[in-house]
């Protein structure tokens, strides 16, 4: 009998052989990125869609339709938040994004010295909560700040603090973007505005403002978003200044009105979901920009530009790590500003919080599964969807609501998540406040970019892979696992890293999902400076910036060596 032949069974003949097997293996395909929807829609998709019904009905529980959205609308109170809210992150807005610029400038189109050193200092903040920067502002400038008169009176505990705060805390952010619009010039337009004669002026508001309009305009968005949505600032350094986010906190926490809450979620989300849009045609007419025949811009030593952003470059960039500089200095003082002799009492946490040090171990452990499970989950469904060419309609579903996240804040998906497992027909609600809910809700609110560095991986890899492994009769999940995993290694080891720190810093995203064994070291900071003790406070946010950094330059290492061995292995 041969391999093709039937086998003859009671339920008739049963194919068999390599159109068998091949015909098993697509159907287990589809239905693995069927379930890969599922999933999606039921971590990301079922939260928002409960945030969204929860806006239109009453605390009972009732149809009320757009009522909820009126009562905002004539509440003078909630209102003001609103206005509170576009204030600072316009503010904030039109201050970062201009500095960053310059900062950027200095770093890809001058010769300043110590581009290496400029650029950690600029992403120091994204290894820190973003209480961490209010924290260190209160000691500078607070009732007790050193530099206090350099308010000239104004109050820090409100929109001056807030504004400050944000701006140091989004920096980073803007700063990624603009480098790398930057980094995306064509010399030949500089060659030739030269050749004419054209002045640097000139060429600076033709060539590279125009070439760099779409990374400022995904910026300016970007900034705008973070600052409104940021609830560890205004919370920490806010004062009596409502804005929306410390609004949504006092709605569903503190007065346990559900539907208002989801009326400011929904509030949050629109600014997001427009800097979405906007973000994703501006990177479609960017990409519209480049030619396949552009030449890299080299800088020139020019002593005059160099000199004036290096001065700049290092002002901004000192600024940042005296900001951070600060606070840690101020975790080891016994009492600001009276006794600054240094102390370890301020790392004994349990002398101010009875939970002690289970916070940070609890970010530990939530990170860590955050970053295994995380990046486990993200490489393999992007896999389904970028390699396997099965179940179409099913694949550009999963892609769909893999993109969603970016446009969701987490405090908007953190108030979904409230909403879906506490409603009353969801068996998962036995799960709420645990470390379990904590993962899912924090890979969930950064899948979108580890989605992207996962399917840009697998794009790199010729399908050639794929169609020698079908020959040889090896099934995808084999091949997935034991050639195209290992080339991804770096890749995957990327979004680990990224889902580690995230889920380390995040405030925003898990502040309504903890429970009494669930505090992380982000919700202990905020519970310590309500309690007055601000110095351990500072001490929690230290240890989780030097966690943070440690992961990093670990990670910079394993890299590292794993490049020098795919070097190496290229040239036998």
């Amino acid at each position: 009998m041969s391999a093709a032949a039937p086998v003859a069974t009671r339920a008739g003949p049963v194919p068999s052989g390599p159109g068998a097997r091949a015909s098993t293996e697509a159907r287990i395909g589809a239905a693995l990125v069927w379930l890969l929807g599922a999933v999606l829609t039921l971590i990301i998709a079922a939260p928002l869609w409960m945030l969204l019904s929860k806006s239109v009905q009453s605390v009972d529980g009732a149809f009320v339709g757009l009522a909820n959205f009126a009562v905002y609308a004539t509440t003078p109170t909630l209102v003001a938040a609103l206005l509170n809210s576009l204030f600072v992150a316009s503010l904030s807005t039109a201050i970062v994004v201009p500095l960053a610029f310059v900062y950027a400038y200095a770093l890809q189109r001058s010769c300043v010295p110590g581009k290496g050193v400029l650029y950690a200092a600029a992403l120091l903040p994204i290894f820190a909560p973003s209480l961490l920067s209010a924290l260190a502002l209160v000691y500078v400038f607070g009732n007790q700040g050193f530099l206090k008169g350099a308010l000239f009176g104004a109050s820090l505990y409100g929109p001056v603090g807030i504004v400050i705060a944000e701006s140091l805390y989004a920096f980073p952010h803007a700063l990624l973007i603009l480098t790398t619009a930057l980094a995306l010039a064509d010399g030949r337009l500089y060659e030739a505005a030269e050749a004419m004669g054209t002045t640097r002026a000139r060429i600076f508001r033709t060539v590279t403002l125009p070439g760099a309009r779409y990374g400022l305009i995904s910026a300016v968005f970007v900034v705008f978003t973070i600052v409104i949505t940021d609830f560890g600032i205004p919370k920490v350094i806010g004062g009596q200044y409502a804005v929306l986010a410390t609004d949504a906190y006092k709605q569903v926490v503190g007065q346990q009105n559900f539907p208002m809450g989801a009326v400011v979620g929904l509030l949050l989300l629109v600014p997001a979901v427009l800097a979405f849009f906007v973000d994703r045609s501006v990177r479609s007419r960017q990409v519209a920009l480049l030619s396949a025949r552009a030449v890299p811009y080299v800088a020139k030593p020019r002593r005059a530009r160099d000199l004036a952003f290096g001065v700049a470059a290092y002002v901004i960039g000192a600024m940042i790590v005296a900001t951070y500089t600060v606070a840690v200095w101020a975790s080891f003082i016994k009492y600001w500003p009276y006794n600054l002799s240094l102390t370890l009492a301020n790392y004994d946490f349990a002398s101010f919080d009875a939970s002690g040090w289970s916070p940070y171990f609890n970010s530990l452990k939530m990170a860590a599964a955050s970053a295994v499970i995380g990046a486990t989950f993200v490489f393999f469904g992007a896999y389904l969807i970028e390699k396997l060419k099965l179940a179409p309609f099913g694949r550009a579903f999963a892609q769909f609501l893999a993109m969603l996240p970016m446009a969701v804040p987490g405090l908007v998906l953190g108030l979904g998540y409230v909403f879906f497992y506490n409603a009353t027909w969801n068996p998962l609600g036995v799960f709420y406040g645990s470390l379990a809910v904590l993962v899912v809700n924090t890979v969930a609110h950064f899948y979108t970019v580890a989605h992207i560095t996962a399917t840009t991986a697998l794009g790199q890899i010729d399908p050639e892979f794929e169609s020698v492994a079908a020959s040889l009769k090896v099934p995808f999940w084999r091949h997935a696992r034991r050639v195209t995993a290992p080339i991804c290694l770096p890749a995957i080891l990327d979004i680990g890293v990224y889902m580690f720190v995230n889920a380390l810093t995040t405030v925003s995203a898990v502040i309504f999902l903890y429970g009494s064994e669930s505090k992380l070291a982000s919700i202990a900071i905020v519970h310590l400076d309500e309690a007055g003790a601000i110095a351990s406070a500072a001490a929690m946010g230290a240890i989780v910036m030097a966690t943070a950094i440690a992961v990093k330059l670990a990670h910079l290492a394993i890299d590292r060596a794993l490049l020098g061995r795919l070097q190496a292995w290229r040239r036998r």
